[in-house]
């Protein structure tokens, strides 16, 4: 599976209230209406200048700590960002994202600027950076995962095939 995009940068430490503020996870049920307030608190245009099918989240370590609310990778998701490369994440965050179809990459994301081009390879393990055209080495994700995201997640992997099937 090859993702490609540009890149939108945040920090380290970013948790899931940041992702998706508290004031509005109880009171909007609709996830579209949702995933127009993603990253308000960091940057309150963040949402206006996403490319849907276009964008990939950077980030630094830790990313998508504090509560394990299935919100925050949802609005990501249905933002319509293709994947999220950070050098680390909060393992509940990841397992969420990755339960619902939602790729994640762990890399060095220093070099990565703000809307560089990227593409990135989850089966043989790159991750190029077309704006500075340099390749880094990424761990290829094993082919359990890589098969949940092709099926859109556990849940849709589920009911496509009436059981777990890898």
């Amino acid at each position: 599976m090859i993702l490609k995009g540009f890149s939108y940068k945040v920090g380290d430490d970013v948790n899931t209230d940041y992702i998706i503020s508290g004031r509005y996870k109880f009171s909007i049920s609709d996830i579209k209406e949702l995933a127009r307030h993603i990253m308000e608190d960091i940057d309150p245009t963040f949402y206006s200048r996403l490319k849907p099918g276009e964008s990939f989240l950077v980030a630094g370590k830790n990313f998508g700590m504090g509560s394990s609310r299935e919100q925050a990778p949802l609005v990501i998701k249905e933002a319509g960002i293709v994947g999220v490369v950070a050098k680390s994440f909060a393992r509940i965050f990841y397992r969420n994202a990755i339960n619902i179809g939602l790729p994640l990459i762990e890399a060095d994301t220093d070099k990565i600027m703000e809307n560089d081009s990227l593409q990135i390879d989850l089966e043989n393990g790159t991750l190029k950076n077309l704006t500075k055209n340099t390749v880094n080495n990424i761990s290829p994700l094993p082919s359990v995962m890589r098969k949940l995201l092709a099926d859109g997640g556990l849940v849709e992997h589920f009911k496509s095939h009436g059981a777990i099937k890898l």
